[in-house]
């Protein structure tokens, strides 16, 4: 497996690059300090086409592949923490869902304009009782004639006050062997009965939007839902397969970060009559920081490429992830290190830094969550 990146996806780096360093870098401390999610900035991305790279252009997108979108994530996320994470969950949980599991309708309907970056979707997967217990779902659906009738809340649901709307799992009966079937369905966020606060004030990634939703007797179509009824669970799984990959990505962005600032700081500061950088010990650190940095990056590429060619991709995808947050968690933490009092002041960012990543180690399932998803891959 060559990772060699082609022409497509060099290019798709320095464009991202590019945006990233102009209209995003400079605003990210603004954003951290007053939690404002840069709704103006996801415009601009949308009319970049950045919003659709994954799906084909004939729903909107930029035809690109895994590996691509998982280059934006970085990019993104190396600007700034926050905005990559709502970056990949419009994407990842907003988005791909509905490419992969609804009919023709739905995707003209809801896909369409979130690939072409009009509007913006999410995921509303977690409850406050159900977080890594995916199948302690209390949220119910009851088809009442030719509508469901929802009722339920969900927490910490990403991007959510600026969606168009919500892919909802809830409980929609039980099957033969008396568990729960969970379904997944779009519900607009207009809907009557449907409630979304925005009032968490969050540790990190506070340029990302964070709600929780309250249904109370929404009712939505029948036709809006998504999927076989019966597989919503095998769905979701496989669409956090994928958010895996991207939250990956995102930490690696965030690690690659604080490398550079802690790289270029140790050049510039002088101790005993040298710049930090010429001491081994910080050497040490700097090294093991660019090694880490670069298997990380790797094990999101070869996730990314075995889901691009349609192969197993849930043990790497989870390897992935695993690392990259833990890996990330300690370069961010080193970072601070290399630069002693200075790195503790949010003037140098890098305690930014460690703050976004911490959520990498939660999100899309726990560190704990994919250990215990490797071990099942391996047989266990």
């Amino acid at each position: 497996m060559n990772f060699e990146l082609t022409k497509e996806q060099q290019m798709i780096k320095e464009m991202v690059r590019d945006f990233a360093e102009k209209e995003i870098k400079p605003h990210a401390a603004e954003w951290d300090e007053t939690a404002a999610f840069p709704i103006e900035t996801f415009k601009k991305m949308g009319e970049l086409g950045l919003l659709g790279i994954p799906f084909p252009e004939e729903y909107g997108g930029s035809g690109g592949d895994t590996i691509s979108y998982a280059i934006a994530v970085e990019e993104i996320g190396r600007a700034c923490g926050g905005t990559g994470l709502s970056y990949a969950a419009a994407i990842s949980l907003g988005a791909s869902p509905i490419y992969y599991f609804g009919t023709e309708e739905q995707k003209q309907k809801w896909l369409v304009p979130m690939a072409k970056g009009e509007t913006l979707g999410a995921f509303g997967l977690t409850e406050p009782n159900a977080g890594s217990d995916a199948g302690g779902t209390r949220t119910r659906a009851v088809l009442d004639g030719d509508e469901y009738v929802i009722n339920g809340e969900k927490c910490w649901i990403t991007n959510a006050g600026y969606a168009r709307q919500v892919i909802v799992t809830a409980v929609t009966g039980k099957d033969e062997n008396g568990k729960n079937i969970i379904s997944a369905i779009i519900v607009p966020t207009d809907a009557p009965g449907f409630t979304i606060n925005c009032n968490y004030d969050k540790m990190g990634v506070r340029a990302s939007n964070t709600c929780e939703l309250v249904l109370e007797d929404v009712r939505v179509p029948k036709e809006n839902l998504l999927g076989d009824p019966k597989k919503g669970f095998k769905q979701f799984l496989y669409t956090l397969d994928g958010g895996r990959i991207s939250i990956a990505a995102l930490a690696v962005g965030i690690a690659q970060a604080a490398f550079e600032k802690a790289l270029q700081y140790s050049k510039e500061r002088m101790q005993f009559g040298q710049s930090i950088s010429k001491f081994q010990a910080i050497q040490f650190k700097l090294a093991d920081m660019a090694m880490q940095i670069e298997l990380a990056r790797n094990m999101v590429y070869k996730a990314a490429w075995l889901k691009d060619n349609n192969k197993p991709f849930t043990k790497e995808a989870s390897f992935a992830k695993l690392f990259a947050s833990e890996m990330g968690f300690q370069i961010c933490n080193q970072a601070i290190q290399i630069h002693g009092g200075y790195g503790y002041m949010k003037e140098y960012e890098v305690e930014r830094h460690l703050r976004d990543i911490k959520l990498m180690e939660i999100g899309e399932g726990t560190s704990e969550v994919q250990r215990i998803v490797i071990a099942r891959q391996l047989g266990c």
